[in-house]
């Protein structure tokens, strides 16, 4: 449950932070206006994405998805939300190097994720750990 509620609320945040990115040019009533008005509509819009990824984040953590994976989530996320932006408000074209480039992005997040959630690494080493060979200093590459 905390990866969907999680998600529903990056997704929803993504949508106004794309909007605060890229629909200002496209905005009849800032045309030939100063671009710190620009700005401070874009500023006003994001206002919204941090009502949302806020709480996203916390959320997140609280249920033991780790700082890693709502990157890669929030990476993927942007993603799957800026394509359908792209095409239907900014009318750019997909073309096949994007598709290939959302894929890879697709795999680093199914690497992020094959762990599993609440497993944080920690900076000590495990007691465990083997070392697959004796070190040689006097050898140098």
């Amino acid at each position: 449950m905390t990866l969907l509620k999680t998600t529903v609320l990056l997704v929803a945040s993504n949508f106004f932070m794309l909007c605060a990115w890229y629909l200002h040019p496209r905005l009849k009533f800032l045309e030939g206006r100063p671009i710190a008005l620009a700005i401070l509509v874009s500023w006003g819009i994001a206002f919204f994405e941090y009502l949302l990824q806020v709480p996203a984040n916390r959320i997140g953590v609280a249920g033991g998805i780790s700082f890693y994976q709502l990157k890669f989530l929030q990476e993927i996320i942007t993603l799957a939300v800026f394509v359908p932006f792209a095409l239907l408000i900014l009318n750019e074209k997909l073309t096949w190097n994007y598709v290939w480039a959302a894929l890879c992005l697709c795999g680093a997040a199914y690497f992020a994720f094959s762990g599993g959630f609440g497993e944080h690494e920690t900076a000590e080493p495990d007691s465990t750990s083997h070392v697959a060979g004796p070190v040689h200093p006097e050898r140098s590459v």
